[in-house]
């Protein structure tokens, strides 16, 4: 044998060794089987005829069948009282069993296109589809929906993403005649949260969940940790202090520092813990001001950003803070947004929650200009945010039910901050007997270079619902989910795996570092610490509302 080859056999000796160390199974290959199709036995234009579904009193609205769309189905609209919007797409020819429910961004208010996916059948056809607005329809830059409005608040905090399950498989019972076989939910951002609390509060719900970046610790996150961001990056007299054309060096500055923090050069930071930068090191001479380099107010900002935000006193007021390398996700999400009226995506959901969603309704509310970074301020955000905050511990009914749950996070979200996600996946695992046993069940895997929920500086895409579909039906849990990044022409000009956390990808040593083949599973350089000590943790101790 060549050394070459030796030392290949090697690092495959190795990772096999530590996938059977911390139980991680290798699957067959191959995806999910489906069941023969089901066909329909109702005409869609039925549907309006159904109203007063059980747990969940349903209007359908509309209901046209689709014969131009790939595949053919049927779509429905309607709504749960009072005021729960939604749209299904159910296959006429296509569909196997299984539901698929989409999760909502942001403050929702809207449903967005939803795609078929593939899950091993007729591409997109074998899977009904479903999704909601949370309860309410936004319109323009403020969300005055929920400023009077408790019952459109709760749709929006807990009850929405519920109901419609509730409601879509009755639907589809009635549509075709049996139940879905399978349900499945998969989001990201407001609805990682969504997902996360889908198996803490309604366990029965759905069989499989990925939560992607979720934003479950919600109450911080849009009452201090976004206004924060929008606060710390603005000068008194409105203006912000780093600007979108000072991020590109900067950025360039953090992986030429950091790159081989992993042991491979290769432009991208795998994991950003391992990064030591400080960034004077691209503060600019005295007296210049230039978009190559930064003035000493901006390495300030800065240092405060990669810090994260604490009170007078010094203590944790949110259990995250930018990463390393995240910085060219600044623009638009820190930095003045064009499309947002010249506000930051941070400054924009901050002033919105403080001003209209964050108190409880009659009690005094607050703004991105008023809020004080406090224990104060963060206790009084307490009553209203546990009702939307996604941060129980206890996922033992959604285990012992045979769900499971897939949660992931780019290490580059310069949004919802990938250590709030280590943060809770460390004490759920430590909560359900270590990594080993909640990885039976739960598992998650952080990719690098990802910005929020998709793009970023090198790594882009990352979809494990094939994998999700795989563990429930046919037992055979995600030991690595590819990670891909595109050229302008669309290819892959690069390919990842992504392990379970703790482990990381190793490069073997042969082959071209783009494909993702030559990579295999590493222990973690060091034991994961990832608990973060902050002033809200006891919140993961408080029961959220659950909905009838």
């Amino acid at each position: 044998m060549t050394f070459d080859v030796l030392t290949r056999t090697a690092a495959v000796m190795i990772a096999a060794a530590m996938i059977t160390v911390l139980g991680l199974a290798v699957p067959a290959s191959g995806a999910s089987v489906p069941g023969s199709a089901i066909e329909p036995v109702r005409e869609c234009d039925e549907l309006p005829k159904l109203f007063d579904l059980p747990g969940a009193r349903t209007h359908v609205e509309r209901a046209e069948v689709m014969d131009q769309s790939e595949p053919k189905h049927c779509y429905v609209e309607g709504y749960v009282e009072p005021a729960v919007g939604f749209q299904l797409r159910l296959p006429l020819e296509t569909f196997t069993g299984r539901y698929l429910q989409y999760g909502c961004g942001g403050f929702c208010g809207q449903i967005r296109e939803l795609p078929f996916p593939d899950c091993g059948g007729e591409p997109g056809g074998d899977v009904a589809v479903g999704a909601t607005d949370d309860g309410h329809v936004s319109q323009g830059l403020e969300e005055r929906w929920a400023a009077d409005n408790q019952a459109a608040r709760d749709d929006y905090f807990y009850r929405a993403p519920h109901v419609l399950s509730v409601a879509a498989k009755r639907i589809i019972t009635e549509f075709y005649g049996a139940p879905p076989r399978r349900s499945y939910f998969s989001s990201c951002s407001n609805g990682g949260r969504e997902g996360l609390l889908l198996a803490q509060r309604y366990p029965r719900d759905f069989d499989g969940i990925v939560a992607g970046a979720p934003a479950h610790v919600m109450g911080p996150m849009l009452g201090i940790y976004a206004p924060w961001l929008a606060r710390t990056n603005t000068a008194a007299n409105g203006e912000p202090i780093i600007t979108s054309a000072e991020l590109p060096a900067l950025h360039q500055a953090v992986v030429a520092a950091c790159d081989r923090s992993d042991g491979l050069a290769d432009g991208q930071i795998d994991d950003p813990r391992a990064c030591r930068f400080d960034p004077v090191k691209v503060q600019c001479p005295p007296g210049a001001d230039q978009p190559h380099c930064l003035t000493p107010r901006q390495v300030a900002v800065a240092r405060a950003l990669y810090a994260g935000p604490k009170d007078p006193s010094g203590r944790r007021l949110f259990p995250g803070w930018q990463t390393y390398g995240s910085e060219l996700g600044w623009d638009g999400m820190i930095t003045p947004s064009p499309g947002l009226g010249g506000t930051s995506f941070a400054a924009w959901l901050g002033d919105n929650y403080l001003k209209y969603v964050g108190f409880p309704i009659g009690t005094p509310h607050s703004s991105l200009a008023e809020i004080s970074f406090t224990a104060e301020q963060l206790h009084r955000l307490t009553a209203e945010g546990v009702k939307g905050n996604a941060m129980s511990l206890d996922l033992s009914e959604f285990r012992r039910n045979g769900g499971k749950l897939i949660m992931w996070h780019g290490w580059a979200d310069p949004l919802l901050p990938p250590a709030a996600t280590l943060d809770y996946y460390q004490r759920l695992s430590q909560r359900n007997g270590g990594f080993r046993r909640t990885q039976r069940w739960a598992r998650l895997f952080m990719v690098p270079t990802m910005h929020h929920c998709g793009g970023g500086y090198r790594l882009s895409e990352f979809d494990p619902l094939h994998e999700l579909v795989a563990w429930v039906e046919r037992d055979a849990a995600p030991y690595r989910i590819i990670a891909n990044a595109r050229d302008a022409e669309g290819g892959v000009s690069r390919s990842r795996p992504v392990f379970p956390y703790p482990l990381r990808a190793s490069y073997d040593g042969t082959g071209s570092i783009d494909h993702a083949s030559n990579f295999v599973p590493a222990p973690p350089r060091r034991p994961p610490l990832d608990i973060v000590r902050w002033i809200g943790s006891s919140l993961h101790e408080l029961p959220g509302p659950v909905a009838p």
